[in-house]
């Protein structure tokens, strides 16, 4: 296809503020679907993981493709959340523009900032929609004046400053260059074509064809697909290819070629310059490395990633429970598994660590979404404490920090600024919303970041918006330590009984109901104390035949709290574990024995 005909464009946006549905729009009205498929009744169709419904994110980036008029319009949806940047990093290597999507209430955010860093320093050209002015709550114009702001502080250069701005409520599949919306998505179509250049190739056609890896993808059928966009010259079915690594290369021929259409490829017999395909018959090809043809095969740059902030040990079960619910158990197939994981989720880092793994991440919600995901896969395995990923500068330690912004109403300001004290952030601006909320700034370290979130929630009924983003890092000084009551901790093996429970219930809050199987060094709930406690909660009322008002009434059990998987891990300290089985979640000591756990507590 001619390249001029050809448009490669990265949907990027902060989390919510209407990506995917704006996708959904496209992907409508572009006629990609007939009118009695199911798609045209469904929203965020590019969501194709459980765990995306289920949080309402984009968790992996998606390639896409629609036709408008004599144009082909290749379409990457990308994640929103700083946790899954580096789905953005490697695919907007794939993009020649963007659109920045800005909700019309809350503005540029966090993550706003962040992606659009990102497509700046690749010299991507931006369009600007401020979607949801239907809000009661929009601002326009002010949002208008925000982004200014932002474009001119990250701008690399006054082109760049030149951006046209579009309105949008992209739920109803209007757009329109003023607020006075039409009733379909077609200035959009047409800004893409008119504001995103066609893709920049090199015309050097004799030298050979490359493509760099930005994605990849697997099927039972034809394996292993590589994705990205084709840089030069023209790649054919049969070819045969360098596959050029960072130390070595390995020699290859293309299986098939296949080209986005809708939600579906369909194969060509070859591809030119510009175009984003799906390669077959490449199984060596690895995000990053270049695929090539000609007698010397030239290397494109490889894909910079940002370092990960959080990691996680995650090694097989050793629980007294271990091997009775999950299908994978050993330590080889974790490895396996993880080391498949890595192949595409390239922000991730993973290291022997003991019997198991050190994962490293960007956040805890990345980290939590692996762990999720492997045990819906029917993995079975134990997590430890979220720890920060230190950097050595100039000999000196350093820790990763981030920006902070939180969004609450104003009752609940006193146990925001309560809870963030604590936590040692240092308060950067505090405003009003148009809306009478109360919007703060931080700058916080990543280690006081981990369990806010879950804090947060709790104190204010569940209404608090937050986001992060990294900003950079400093020397680590060490000032938060986590704090948290003591752990009630089952003394004995066994099921636990309502009785038991109930006689444990003023003792502190409880994790779990009766006629659960519970192990010796179990926790099963949180003390009203500082100190752990072992209580016995396997223990049975006993018979007699003496009768009283007391033991004749029934037990009345407060509802046990169920703790998330995120909550979990935010609860651990340095000696304890989170045993994660395809049906349960069981916080644990590591050491189990009570009178070991004593002697190396006092060690």
């Amino acid at each position: 296809m001619n390249p001029e005909k050809i448009r490669n464009v990265a949907i990027i946006a902060h989390v919510d503020h209407g990506k995917t549905t704006l996708v959904d729009g496209l992907l409508k009205q572009s006629n990609t679907f007939r009118s009695n498929q199911a798609e045209m009744s469904q929203t965020l169709i590019m969501d194709s993981m459980d765990q995306e419904h289920e949080r309402g994110i984009t968790i992996t980036a998606k390639q896409t493709a629609v036709f408008y008029n004599d144009y082909k319009i290749n379409i990457i949806d990308t994640p929103g959340h700083a946790d899954f940047s580096g789905e953005v990093e490697r695919t907007l290597n794939m993009a020649d523009g963007v659109l920045l999507i800005v909700d019309a209430q809350e503005g540029p955010m966090p993550q706003t900032k962040f992606v659009l860093r990102k497509a700046l320093d690749l010299k991507l050209r931006p369009v600007v929609i401020i979607n949801k002015i239907d809000k009661p709550a929009a601002r326009i114009n002010e949002v208008k004046d925000e982004i200014e702001s932002l474009f001119l502080e990250l701008a690399t250069d006054e082109s760049q400053l030149n951006y046209p701005i579009y309105y949008a409520i992209a739920r109803e599949g209007k757009a329109g260059k003023t607020t006075d919306l039409d009733n379909d998505l077609h200035v959009i179509f047409e800004s893409i074509i008119n504001d995103i250049p066609s893709p920049k190739i090199d015309d050097n056609e004799g030298k050979g064809a490359q493509i760099l890896v930005a994605a990849l993808a697997a099927d039972n059928y034809l394996g292993k697909y590589a994705i990205g966009k084709i840089h030069r010259g023209r790649l054919k079915k049969g070819s045969t290819v360098k596959i050029l690594k960072p130390e070595s290369s390995v020699s290859s021929k293309i299986d098939q070629i296949f080209s986005y259409r809708g939600l579906g490829k369909e194969e060509v017999m070859e591809a030119s310059a510009g175009d984003i395909v799906a390669l077959t018959g490449v199984g060596a090809a690895n995000i990053g490395d270049t695929i090539a043809t000609g007698d010397n095969p030239e290397a494109l740059p490889t894909i910079e990633l940002e370092p990960p902030t959080l990691s996680i040990y995650i090694g097989p079960n050793t629980s007294p429970l271990k091997g009775k619910e999950g299908d994978f158990t050993t330590s080889r197939q974790i490895a396996e598994r993880l080391n498949r994981e890595l192949e595409t989720n390239i922000a991730l880092k993973i290291v022997p660590a003991g019997l198991g793994y050190k994962v490293s991440g960007r956040g805890e919600l990345h980290l939590s979404v692996l762990i999720e995901t492997m045990r819906r896969e029917g993995y079975e395995l134990e997590a430890g404490r979220p720890e920060v990923v230190y950097k050595e500068i100039d000999g000196i330690k350093h820790e990763p920090v981030e920006n902070l912004t939180i969004e609450v109403e104003p009752e609940f300001v006193g146990a925001v600024s309560q809870e963030l004290g604590i936590r040692k952030a240092e308060l950067k601006t505090q405003e009003l919303t148009s809306t009478g909320a109360t919007r703060f700034t931080y700058e916080i370290t990543t280690a006081a970041l981990i369990g806010l979130r879950n804090n947060l929630l709790t104190a204010t009924k569940g209404t608090v918006i937050m986001s992060s983003i990294p900003c950079g890092y400093r020397p680590a000084d060490s000032k938060y330590r986590p704090e948290r009551n003591g752990a009630l901790i089952a003394f004995e093996s066994g099921v636990s009984t309502a009785y038991a429970l109930d006689a444990a219930q003023p003792r502190g809050t409880l994790y779990i109901p009766p006629q659960v199987p519970v192990y010796q060094g179990m926790i099963v709930g949180l003390s009203n104390k500082k100190d752990d406690l072992d209580i016995n909660i396997c223990k049975e009322k006993q018979l007699t035949n003496m009768r009283t008002h007391a033991s004749d009434g029934a037990i009345q059990l407060t509802p046990h709290t169920q703790l998330s998987l995120e909550q979990c891990l935010d609860f651990l300290l340095d000696d304890e574990l989170l045993e994660v089985t395809p049906k349960t979640l069981r916080l644990r000591k590591r050491q189990l024995d009570p009178i070991k756990r004593k002697r190396e507590s006092r060690n």
